[in-house]
């Protein structure tokens, strides 16, 4: 009897392969992490904060990169100043019920947002409305400008004055690549916040912070 089942090696095998090709391109791509991780640490500093937009898994991307910073991510320390622009949802659906949809966004970085400032905005294709629209107005109001795409970049290219795009044109993979650089960037946005604080080492921090871990299993 022929089996109506999926293959193992064509979804999984093929799905894993992808990705680890994907994973691989990102090393050359460390210098954008780390100008990107550079510029959001300047604008914590500062005293501005972090905001993050983007559409539907882009979306959930941005609320979790976002309450990384709030909250935590490996380590215990002060929560730091970031914002999703994708909770709000009064916001979301008067703006877009009275101006429409593609203004989502833009209205929120007019509202709140302010020079040195940092938007993120997130889009696989690099050509969401609403998020080109963000970037726009982020651009306007003296706002330091990131832009997370897939491959070519999209609109948002022009846009961002850091650009990390994907090597890839399949949504998933992108998607992947995002998050896993999201939290590159957050390990290195705490372990700068905290050796600014306690005038350490990353590696004494990390030991802190493994013993810390281990009290608390």
């Amino acid at each position: 009897m022929m089996s109506n089942c999926p293959k193992a090696a064509d979804v999984f095998g093929a799905s894993i392969a992808e990705h680890l090709e994907v994973v691989r391109q990102l090393e050359a791509q460390q210098p954008v992490l780390e100008a990107i991780a550079r510029a959001m640490t300047t604008t914590l500093h500062a005293g501005g904060k972090i905001m993050w937009c983007g559409n539907g898994g882009s979306a959930g991307d941005s609320q979790h990169l976002s309450s990384e910073l709030v909250g935590r991510f490996r380590r215990e320390r002060r929560g730091m100043a970031s914002l999703a622009l994708t909770t709000d949802s009064s916001a979301l659906t008067s703006i877009a019920n009275d101006t429409g949809y593609e203004l989502v966004f833009s209205r929120q970085v007019e509202a709140l947002g302010v020079a040195g400032d940092l938007l993120v905005g997130i889009s696989t294709s690099g050509n969401s409305h609403n998020v080109v629209a963000a970037l726009e107005a982020a651009r306007n109001q003296g706002l330091v400008t990131v832009a997370f795409t897939g491959a070519g970049g999209g609109r948002m290219t022009k846009l961002a004055d850091h650009l990390f795009a994907v090597a890839s044109k399949e949504t998933a993979r992108i998607q992947e690549a995002h998050i896993l650089a999201g939290h590159m960037i957050c390990d290195w946005i705490e372990l700068d916040c905290l050796i600014s604080v306690k005038q350490e080492s990353p590696e004494a921090i990390d030991a802190a912070a493994a013993a810390q871990a281990e009290r608390i299993r």
